[in-house]
């Protein structure tokens, strides 16, 4: 198994270093828990505006489409 090396290695490193192993360690623990909680099916929200990722409104999925009244404008 690769535990045994990985403390063999770990030992002979300065406890400065071990400690950026440490922190490294938690930073892949707390990636890989975000990257669960990512994957996790979620409703599909429009998202509009300049303030994206900030603030969600639920738009109908026929938001971008002219209005009947601007078709012939916009042709």
């Amino acid at each position: 198994m690769i535990e045994p090396l990985i403390l063999q290695k770990l030992e002979e490193l300065p406890e400065s270093l071990q400690t950026e192993v440490l922190h490294y360690i938690e930073f892949l623990i707390e990636k890989h828990t975000q990257k669960s909680i990512q994957e996790q099916p979620t409703t599909k929200r429009r998202v509009a505006g300049t303030m994206k990722e900030m603030f969600v409104l639920p738009l109908p999925d026929d938001f971008d489409e002219p209005l009947e009244d601007m078709k012939e404008y916009m042709e």
